[in-house]
């Protein structure tokens, strides 16, 4: 399983099964969606879309939140670019970056239970969508791992 997460040369050949490849480029996808909404936005998506009452804070502080979803934007487009370069030219790395999926999303998910969480109006979409996201990610790294080569 190890040489499969680090294969010795990371080159352009793939044996796991197809889907973890798609799912893989879903997650690409979403990375450079989200992260650009994150980045970009006005309020990077922290008010507009997981309603976060920024006009109930200061100013410092509310520059702070948008400053914090910016920041976590470019780590969605730096992971984003990261996968697409895997699936462009070292499909070889997909169980790993598959790992890196399942890491992010894990992390988001259990970080329920050792951060205050977020003060917002309603759950946020990213929230709600880590109930679908994590176990995705999970199936994308275990298909990813599933060698097709008899």
């Amino acid at each position: 399983m190890i040489e499969k997460l680090f294969p010795q040369p990371a080159d352009n050949r793939y044996h796991g099964h197809k889907l973890a490849k798609w799912l893989l480029i879903f997650y690409t996808v979403k990375s450079f969606v989200a992260g650009s909404i994150h980045m970009f936005a006005a309020d990077g998506g922290a008010q507009s879309i997981a309603s976060i009452t920024l006009d109930q804070f200061s100013q410092g502080a509310a520059d702070s939140i948008v400053t914090i979803f910016g920041l976590w934007g470019m780590e969605q487009l730096v992971i984003g670019f990261i996968s697409a370069v895997i699936l462009w030219r070292y499909k070889s790395l997909i169980p790993f970056m598959a790992l890196v999926y399942v890491i992010e999303y894990l992390g988001r998910f259990a970080s329920h239970w050792y951060t205050p969480g977020v003060q917002s109006a309603h759950m946020p979409p990213g929230a709600v969508a880590d109930n679908v996201l994590v176990p995705l990610a999970l199936l994308m790294l275990v298909l990813s791992l599933w060698s097709q080569r008899k």
